[in-house]
């Protein structure tokens, strides 16, 4: 009875401490999607890691920012205020401390909608992106 109570006890944490790594897990990406859709960069880079790097197409091909560059494409809004774009988590998948997550991003009206992949690190007790990568899967044209 006593090893039963014990092995129970022994999954309850687990149980317990998967959650408490994905509500973690999920503030970064909130960071992400805040940070993004009010321009508040702080709260933007705060989300992923000083050396992470992110792959998007642009008008001119396929190129690679660091989170200062990507950032830096919300930098002439109005701090604090909506533009527009809302985020969901779709899913996040935890493998001790990595983790791939994926997320919608919608413009104004759903006029377009991108789906952003994530890599992420645990790195001293808190999550962070490492890599990102998008592709847009819904235009208005």
């Amino acid at each position: 009875m006593k090893r039963t109570l014990l092995v129970c006890a022994f999954i309850l944490s687990q149980v317990l401490s998967g959650q408490s790594e994905f509500s973690n897990l999920e503030k970064t990406l909130q960071n992400y999607i805040k940070g993004s859709s009010y321009n508040e960069l702080d709260i933007l880079k705060s989300a992923f890691a000083e050396n992470a790097t992110l792959y998007l197409t642009t008008r001119d091909g396929f190129k690679r920012f660091t989170p200062e560059e990507y950032a830096g494409f919300f930098k002439n809004r109005k701090k604090g205020e909506f533009n527009g774009r809302v985020g969901k988590v779709l899913s996040i998948d935890i493998i001790k401390d990595i983790a791939c997550a994926k997320v919608e991003i919608a413009g104004p009206d759903r006029k377009w909608v991108y789906i952003d992949l994530f890599l992420l690190k645990k790195v001293n007790e808190n999550w962070q992106i490492i890599s990102k990568t998008a592709t847009k899967v819904k235009d208005s044209k």
